[in-house]
């Protein structure tokens, strides 16, 4: 569930220094917002057939439902077809790992009781892509991206598929991510696992969808399925949905409960959607919500959750909105800092107030005990879920998993190791005092002194910085190239964080980050949306080969 673990060790911050002049000649201030600068000479991928579902929302196909334009057994072939061309074969965006082969069965159900009683909710019909390391109790595997799970059967749904099961959502099938949601190595290459392969970005097919979500967030940009699930330990939701050009929701933990889904951290482990629009990715949150006695961190949630977040999508969200600029976010790329000055011009012109800077006092201060929390909790929480797989389950441990990779090498790190792994397995119980140490440590820098401080001293509705920069070359041999990103605050405190499109930088999409309080997603949500529908920065992907082509 880790967008990339490399930036988060000891070095991050000099390695982010070390990045600023190589990335300040990227591009020029761009000439207006959500605008592409010209490149020289792209080229789109030959012979892309149109589809009829580019750019549809959840309200669009339930129209069509109801009409009888569509049906949901259409959606799943239409979505289907796409996926062999495009994902499969032509630009073989890879994003896919496994289809449903119940899916056109379970359409022609809910058909059946959509003529019959009528349609469950805004779900009822829709085809859903979630992430492989979400369970589900069917003829799908859940392996992690790993080829130690191949063969790998929950016994059980996880609550998020029982949730998306009851709204009448078809799981269309299991996308690609970065495996083992990227916390085996620390130099690792994001979208690429043992058992799926690499993820290419959809806008150009050289460059990274980013972790450890790349699969769903390449999928749903390029319009493989109608929305999509993801899950963020630091990152995993709004970086891939920065790269890939999508709004992707990091909710509170406890929000959204993550049992039966394959762990890091059930300090920081989150599950959430990933879609086009704002107002899509709401109405999808509101059907994951729940209290799960299973996930006893949702019992926090009775009182906070809501199970119609689209209510809040307000088009005048940004009028009297307070909002803190986390300026020591900026500064990675100018290209980035000129796109997001026009994003704030953009948010005062609509009545919002900038409290600008509005620095969180602890950043920088909570790297290095973020990845000991990590290595401490992946150890119990992966020997916890692979015990509760049952007599069948390929591996049984974490030990397990380290001794796979071991003999299968070749296949499993032709790229890189699994030295985090290895950090993780050497660590002691949850009961030990560095353990305790580290995650009180977390709690308090990045809430009670980060996040609530700064709100609390401002009277913030929000605080803003942008997500990441743009999609970096994918480099199988020396891993990511990462530089920048502002995830790591709302992750650590549990707190949540909602990516929308700010703009282009040579045709790759930059997000920008709105995160807060616990229990905030409302508010983030109605200023989102608001900025999103004032910019509608947002364009379909057109699958370059490359940037400067020809």
């Amino acid at each position: 569930m880790s967008r990339k673990f490399a930036p988060l060790i000891a070095d991050r911050r000099s390695f982010l220094k070390s990045s600023l002049m190589g990335a300040a000649a990227l591009a020029p201030p761009y000439p207006a917002l959500g605008a592409a600068r010209e490149t020289a000479h792209p080229k789109p991928y030959p012979e892309i057939k149109p589809f009829d579902l580019d750019e549809t929302t959840i309200s669009d196909l339930q129209v069509g439902m109801s009409s009888g334009k569509f049906s949901a057994h259409s959606l799943v072939e239409k979505y289907s077809s796409r996926i062999d061309e495009i994902d499969k074969s032509g630009p073989a965006i890879n994003s896919t790992i496994e289809m449903n082969p119940d899916a056109s069965a379970i359409a022609d159900a809910l058909d059946k009781e959509r003529k019959e009683k009528g349609p469950r909710g805004p779900l009822h019909g829709i085809p859903v892509l979630i992430k492989d390391n979400i369970d589900t109790a069917d003829k799908m595997m859940t392996t992690a991206g790993s080829l130690a799970l191949l063969g790998s059967h929950p016994q059980q749904d996880s609550f998020v598929a029982q949730k998306l099961r009851a709204a009448g959502a078809v799981i269309l099938g299991k996308t690609n991510l970065s495996e083992w949601a990227n916390i085996r190595c620390s130099h690792s290459t994001s979208g690429w696992s043992g058992r799926g392969g690499l993820t290419k970005n959809p806008y150009v097919l050289d460059r990274n969808a980013c972790g450890s979500s790349s699969g769903t967030g390449a999928a749903i940009s390029a319009n493989l399925c109608a929305v999509g699930i993801g899950t963020e330990t630091d990152g995993s939701i709004v970086c891939p949905s920065s790269a890939n050009g999508l709004a992707g929701i990091k909710p509170t933990v406890g929000l959204v409960s993550r049992s039966g889904i394959i762990p890091i951290s059930h300090s920081q482990d989150g599950a959430g959607p990933m879609c086009r629009t704002v107002r899509d990715a709401a109405i999808l949150l509101g059907v994951l919500t729940g209290v799960d006695p299973a996930d006893p961190a949702t019992a926090a949630n009775v009182g906070k959750s809501q199970t119609n977040y689209a209510q809040f999508c307000d088009p005048n969200g940004l009028k009297g909105a307070r909002i803190g600029v986390a300026r020591k976010y900026f500064g990675f790329n100018d290209a980035v800092d000129a796109l997001m000055e026009q994003s704030l011009d953009v948010m005062k012109k609509q009545g919002a107030t900038l409290i600008d800077p509005a620095d969180i006092e602890t950043f920088g201060k909570f790297d290095d005990t973020e990845l000991l929390v990590f290595m401490y909790e992946l150890k119990a929480d992966l020997n916890a879920y692979l015990g509760r797989l049952g007599p069948s389950a390929p591996v049984k441990t974490l030990k397990d998993v380290i001794d796979f990779n071991d003999h299968n090498r070749e296949k499993e790190m032709p790229y890189f190791g699994q030295d985090l792994f290895l950090k993780s397995e050497a660590k002691g119980p949850l009961t030990e005092k560095a353990y305790l140490d580290a995650l009180e440590k977390n709690h308090q820098l990045a809430r009670t002194e980060g996040i609530d401080a700064l709100m609390e001293k401002h009277h913030l509705d929000t605080i803003v910085a942008p997500t990441g920069g743009p999609a970096w070359l994918t480099d199988l041999i020396n891993g990511d190239h990462v530089a920048g990103g502002s995830s790591n605050a709302a992750a650590v405190a549990g707190y949540p964080n909602i990516n929308v499109t700010a703009g282009y930088v040579s045709g790759l999409p930059v997000g920008i980050s709105f995160f807060g309080r616990a229990w905030s997603e409302p508010t983030l949500i109605r200023i989102a949306y608001a900025f999103e529908q004032t910019t509608k920065a947002r364009h379909a992907p057109r699958f370059l080969s490359t940037i400067g082509a020809g």
